[in-house]
């Protein structure tokens, strides 16, 4: 098989699990068996361009407002809030809670727009690190959430 065809089908591959994934569906909820398969994903190693995703954070968070409540520790950006401490996946920008590693379900507001533009979900063409940063800056001031579903979580027991 001639190379370029080769690569082009693994390509093809690759898009069709990434995007067919539940691990790369930041909205998954169920709770049955793909629920731990979920779990493990959204917490993994980093792949290649979360590592650069690492690397980019590495340069920007010493410049942000907040960099005094945030660290880098392997694969997660670490926030300090005022009701909790927060880690955040550089790969999925899911979010545990510390001290009890419970799993806070941040999903960001969807304009009703996004469904019906025709755009077809990639999943390298995302806005990860800016999703990360958002949730980062949330979390510092996490007193000033007003969110109901996002307090409950960070303040049950």
């Amino acid at each position: 098989m001639p190379p370029l065809v080769f690569s082009e089908a693994m390509r093809d591959i690759d898009l069709f699990v990434g995007v067919t994934s539940i691990a790369a569906d930041p909205d998954w909820t169920d709770a049955g068996p793909g629920r731990s398969y979920w779990e493990r994903a959204g917490f993994a190693e980093l792949t290649e361009s979360a590592a650069s995703r690492r690397d980019a954070l590495e340069r920007i968070v010493p410049r942000l407002e907040i960099a005094d409540r945030c660290s880098l520790d392997g694969r997660f950006l670490v926030v300090r809030g005022d009701l909790r401490t927060y880690r955040i996946h550089l790969g999925s920008a899911n979010i545990l809670m510390e001290p009890d590693g419970s799993y806070l379900c941040v999903v960001p507001v969807r304009d009703k727009r996004d469904k019906d533009d025709g755009r077809v979900f990639l999943p390298f063409e995302d806005d990860r690190l800016s999703l990360i940063l958002s949730k980062a800056f949330l979390l510092a001031a996490d007193t000033r959430i007003t969110d109901g579903s996002i307090l409950a979580q960070i303040t049950r027991s």
